[in-house]
């Protein structure tokens, strides 16, 4: 007779256990998803890691966006500067940009204009 009774309630265990499962699955998918928003909401995304993390050089200075940089550039607004050395300008640099070396920039700042948007790169 208890041989009947749990053939008879298979069904029934095997549903609940199929529950739980789910549950366990949905439950483990929610968990995860929560940690990630806390990550998410815990960064700085209004800027890159690297800027965020103080990792780079200079990092009070404003970055400018590609899209700005190449308006500005488009209507005389601003003027690009290779910080590179030479053998790196040669190589491939911004149409139209100068090439001031780094440290070259305290000798030669006579040649940019106070009034000009000035933009630097190095990559």
């Amino acid at each position: 007779m208890a041989r009947n009774s749990i053939l008879k309630n298979t069904p029934i265990i095997l549903i609940i256990v199929g529950l739980i499962l789910v549950g366990g699955a949905i439950g483990w998918s929610a968990f995860t998803i929560y940690q990630a928003n806390q990550l998410n909401s815990n960064s700085d995304v209004s800027q890159p890691p690297a800027i965020a993390d103080q990792r780079i050089p200079y990092p009070d200075i404003k970055r400018v966006s590609v899209q700005d940089a190449k308006a500005a550039y488009d209507i005389g607004n601003a003027v690009f500067v290779d910080v590179r050395g030479a053998q790196y300008y040669d190589q491939a640099h911004i149409i139209g940009a100068l090439s001031i070396p780094e440290d070259e920039l305290p000798q030669r700042l006579n040649e940019l204009q106070k009034t000009d948007w000035i933009i630097t790169y190095c990559t």
